[in-house]
């Protein structure tokens, strides 16, 4: 699907800064690398139990995520190698969790995105219930929890997980594809020489032990035009630099 691939493509960072809701800093990738973006199947296990999540395996949309509220018990292993297998196998983007994982190896193995708030080598019993496809609260960086419900966008990467209410996918990625073009373009002139005081307009003489610019000539703090730079970088014939990743960007967003 083309918008996953966009939202994977502009990653957490980006997308938190213009409207995505970021989960708990507590959470991690099971496997450096793991990333995914897909709609949110939200369960809810009972305290120490992953019976709720057998039965969203068997129930979740293919190409969905499980966001797991693990009713504040975390200390056990909701998420183990049989869940993992049967997940991938199942079609299921990836898994977002409350609570801990085990078997991480093999977890890593199955290449399932799995992201969790730690390692735990007690299992998880079978019996208790819970809930499937109903909204859940999420710990989320903020007084506040994150409530997830079915649909809402999911994207989780090495530097987090964010929530995309449904509703308000397509102005968030809007926004964050400006800010994309905005970053390229400061990268730019930082590639070229230019300071982030200027580029960013920061004051450094808040700072104590500031000393000033090592060039007298040079402008402290006060912003620069980045469309001017670049027309006189352009009329030196100066080639800009271009950051690999970032071409992925547009080529996802344009696939939409």
């Amino acid at each position: 699907m083309a918008l996953a691939k966009t939202l994977t493509a502009v990653g957490t960072v980006a997308l938190a800064r213009c409207g995505g809701r970021p989960f708990g800093t507590d959470l991690f990738s099971v496997w450096p690398g793991a990333a995914f973006a897909a709609t949110a199947f939200p369960v809810r296990c009972s305290p120490g139990d992953n019976l709720a999540l057998h039965v969203a395996i068997a129930q979740a949309p293919p190409g969905s995520a499980l966001v797991v509220d693990v009713s504040g018990e975390p200390e056990y292993g909701y998420v183990d190698e049989i869940l993992a297998v049967a997940a991938r196998t199942r079609g299921v983007a990836g898994i977002v969790l409350g609570g801990c994982v085990r078997d991480i190896a093999a977890i890593a193995r199955c290449e399932l995105p799995v992201f969790g708030a730690g390692v735990a080598v007690r299992e998880a019993a079978h019996e208790a219930g819970g809930s499937v496809g109903r909204q859940i609260s999420m710990d989320a960086t903020g007084p506040a929890p994150l409530s997830v419900r079915r649909g809402d966008w999911i994207v989780a990467d090495d530097d987090g997980v964010v929530c995309l209410p449904r509703g308000q996918v397509s102005a968030i990625v809007a926004e964050t594809m400006d800010s994309i073009s905005r970053e390229q373009r400061i990268i730019d002139a930082v590639c070229a020489g230019e300071s982030t005081l200027d580029l960013l307009g920061l004051d450094p003489s808040r700072v104590t032990g500031w000393e000033g610019a090592a060039d007298p000539g040079a402008r402290r703090g006060r912003p620069r035009s980045l469309s001017a730079l670049r027309d006189s970088r352009a009329a030196e014939g100066h080639s800009r630099p271009r950051l690999g990743p970032r071409s992925a960007v547009g080529d996802a967003h344009s696939g939409e």
